[in-house]
């Protein structure tokens, strides 16, 4: 450990945060975290970075629309940490009406995978309340394994891998042993789920909003070389803590001999359907992220 004192404090804090968010009803813990984070987000440095982004992808937006959906994004991302505290109570349903109603459509794109053998890859981005994503396909009976990005402090880690546990069949941390682990996974004829929206620098350029974008390509090299399925999958707040969750029909593979032609028209298809989502819901995308080179 690079800083043991500074992460036994960071986690104290932030397992006495979740504590908190969990002790309260989730429709209150929501609003007062979105609340606080509209309020407070905004005031950040790390804003300026999504508003660079924001204005970049989209130029036809008045400076007070962005300011809007900027505020959005902060809401969503205080209303997804206090969710993350609740994720035992959401529940499926037909038309989500309540709090903790999860509405689900394209369920038929899934059923094929629950009852067979054959794996799947599915993909998401850091869109609504990404948590709820992997929590959905597991309570429709599919144990996906979820890959993600480990956190920097070892203790807050393994406090949000605890909390995730229910979600998900099991995680997967990106990196060298991840991959082979995401091999064995899907060998074993286990499902993996992925977010694929943040930059890699050691990616492939793919456009995204109008620019080059350093994107992971592994979805694609793992579809190809495994002959796997790959199933998109959104989340979408509907307001308040009521969401959508919906699974898209998998992506036509490219017809081509050419593998690195193939990942580039697979990944370039896979960021147009994440352009459309964003652009639908800008204020529920996490436009903070470095996406793009400076």
């Amino acid at each position: 450990m690079k800083h043991p004192w500074r992460y036994r404090l960071e986690y104290g804090v932030a397992a006495s945060l979740l504590a908190l968010l969990r002790a309260l009803p989730l429709t209150a813990a929501s609003g007062l975290a979105g609340w606080l984070t509209r309020v407070i987000g905004p005031r950040l440095g790390v804003t300026r970075r999504a508003g660079r982004n924001l204005r970049r992808a989209m130029p036809e937006l008045t400076a007070h629309q962005a300011d809007v959906i900027l505020g959005d994004v902060w809401e969503n991302l205080g209303r997804m940490t206090a969710e993350f505290a609740h994720l035992s109570e959401f529940r499926l349903v037909e038309q989500a009406t309540a709090p903790g109603d999860i509405e689900v459509r394209g369920r038929e794109h899934l059923a094929p995978f629950i009852r067979g053998n054959k794996p799947t890859l599915m993909f998401a981005a850091h869109i609504g309340s990404w948590e709820l994503q992997p929590l959905t396909t597991k309570l429709l009976g599919l144990d996906a394994h979820v890959v993600y990005r480990r956190a920097n402090n070892p203790y807050v880690d393994r406090l949000i891998d605890d909390m995730r546990g229910g979600g998900a069949a099991g995680t997967v941390a990106k990196g060298r042993s991840g991959a082979r682990e995401i091999i064995a996974l899907l060998k074993a004829g286990r499902s993996v789920g992925m977010l694929i929206d943040q930059k890699l620098n050691d990616g492939i350029p793919v456009p995204f909003f109008g620019r080059d974008a350093m994107t992971a390509p592994a979805l694609a090299q793992l579809a190809l070389r495994y002959d796997l399925p790959v199933i998109p999958v959104r989340c979408e707040r509907l307001g308040g803590c009521r969401f959508r969750v919906s699974y898209y029909p998998p992506l036509a593979v490219p017809q081509t001999d050419d593998r690195k032609a193939a990942v580039l028209e697979m990944m370039t298809e896979v960021n147009r359907m994440l352009e459309t989502w964003i652009r639908e819901r800008p204020g529920q995308w996490l436009w903070l992220h470095r996406r793009w080179p400076d």
